[in-house]
């Protein structure tokens, strides 16, 4: 079978824009495979982040119009966090505003073998952990504290935010 000069030179831009834009992402923090196949209906966690007390957590619907639903629920309303978690919507999280890329999940339609939901965690780091004292711990003490919030200069904490897209074509 002949390919066409033209056709050919298309092929090789066509690999060479998918390339580029593969390599335009940042590399995750955190490396991991594809999670295990959902079936249509089943709620599963896609992932923990206790830091800011929260899990994310999807199904898919099979529904056309709204094939997977994602959200994040509090772990536990005695958690502490640590860190928040934003709107993605809001913060628009991206490398060149000071996020970094650390977790790309992907998870299949079990039910739709092509199909799957892609979800990207970023992280926007916060101030830098305090110093240690000469006993090699970490202080804060209450009234410093108060009057750094007074003037408006407490440490800023990390946030969280998490992005979903769907990849593949839907089955009927």
């Amino acid at each position: 079978m002949a390919i066409s000069r033209a056709t050919g030179w298309s092929c090789v831009l066509a690999s060479l824009a998918a390339f580029s834009a593969a390599a335009a992402e940042p590399r995750p923090e955190i490396a991991r495979g594809p999670a295990q196949p959902q079936p249509v209906g089943a709620v599963h966690t896609v992932r923990q982040i206790p830091e800011a007390c929260a899990r994310l957590q999807g199904m898919f619907t099979g529904q056309a119009a709204a094939p997977y639903r994602f959200e994040a629920v509090r772990i536990d309303p005695a958690c502490r966090p640590r860190a928040r978690f934003v709107d993605a919507a809001q913060a628009q999280p991206s490398a060149a505003r000071g996020w970094v890329l650390n977790d790309l999940i992907r998870v299949p339609n079990a039910a739709c073998p092509s199909q799957q939901a892609v979800v990207r965690v970023w992280r926007k780091p916060g101030a830098a952990a305090p110093t240690r004292d000469g006993q090699g711990q970490t202080r804060l003490y209450l009234e410093q504290q108060r009057q750094a919030a007074a003037a408006g200069q407490l440490a800023s904490l990390p946030q969280f935010a998490a992005q979903l897209q769907l990849e593949g074509e839907g089955c009927p």
